[in-house]
């Protein structure tokens, strides 16, 4: 029967089929593959004669993220807190870029709007074409808009540590019961509460999952972005794409850039662009080949 995994620990999955949660093994063919299932992976188990299920098949992945490993995502919800810790935009543009570039829906959510609020952050977002949310985890508002649109999908939420990510989906989903940290005044960041990747069935169709928090982002940790692919997981480039004066134009600083100018008549928000060559420069630093 085919299935779903939603959780995956130490070579043991549960997954999830319309007769039933069941757990698992996986079989040794994937091993010599070099392969294993992970949350999200739409699979075909049998059984046993001492009744046990396996999973003989992995069907071909939509998506796929590296680390925490994730297949199938529809969505990647980008948290972040207006105050403490305060948004940065770095990591919200490399969030974006990766699930760009995997062809899964960037949906960024603005926390803790009752102590600040998210001003022209979400109106960058918005001019982009990014959907963006404003939740107040203290009242609820904005909760009920963001599980609507999420109700069918396979979504995960992740964020720097501290944004308020385990009470939003414990508010806009009752009944998850997820841990949650409180801030470290000392650090300015939450203490790491989500240890696994679990994915959470929700009530009118569709799973979410909680991705483990962290106080810093490394592109690499969910995928790797070459310079020469990054341009193109900025989807407010692609109206100049091949209207620079040269056809190899990396849009860092040559003159007759149609982006560099789109930017200085702010066509496109400064903030994304300058993170654009933030990335640029990390990216020239990779070799292909090693990565291959």
């Amino acid at each position: 029967m085919k299935a779903i995994v939603i959780r995956s620990l130490g070579g043991s999955y549960t997954v999830e089929a319309p007769e039933g949660v069941y757990e698992c093994s996986a079989r040794g063919i994937f091993r010599k593959k070099g392969i294993s299932p992970v949350c999200g992976d739409d699979v075909e188990i049998s059984f046993e004669k001492d009744g046990s299920a396996v999973i003989d098949k992995i069907y071909e992945r939509r998506s796929f993220i590296i680390r925490p490993p994730l297949a199938n995502l529809d969505v990647l919800v980008l948290v972040s807190s207006t105050v403490d810790p305060r948004p940065n935009t770095l990591i919200i543009d490399k969030f974006t870029a990766i699930a760009e570039y995997k062809g899964i829906k960037p949906v960024i959510v603005f926390t803790k709007i009752d102590k600040t609020e998210a001003g022209s952050l979400k109106d960058i977002y918005r001019s982009v074409g990014f959907d963006v949310y404003e939740i107040d985890n203290t009242t609820g508002e904005g909760c009920k808009s963001l599980a609507d649109a999420l109700q069918g999908k396979l979504c995960a939420f992740t964020g720097n540590t501290g944004v308020g990510k385990s009470s939003l989906l414990n508010n806009i989903f009752p009944g998850i019961d997820l841990a949650t940290g409180e801030t470290s005044k000392k650090l300015g960041r939450g203490r790491h509460t989500t240890r696994h990747v679990e994915l959470y069935k929700l009530p009118k169709g569709g799973h979410v999952a909680d991705t483990p928090g962290f106080s810093s982002f490394d592109t690499n940790r969910y995928d790797i972005i070459f310079k020469d692919r990054l341009a193109g997981c900025f989807p407010e480039f692609s109206q100049y794409e091949g209207k620079c004066r040269f056809p190899d134009c990396a849009h860092i600083k040559e003159k007759g850039c149609a982006v560099i100018e789109a930017v200085e008549s702010g066509e496109i928000p400064r903030s994304r662009f300058e993170s654009y060559k933030a990335m640029y420069e990390d990216a020239a630093k990779l070799k292909e080949w090693e990565y291959k």
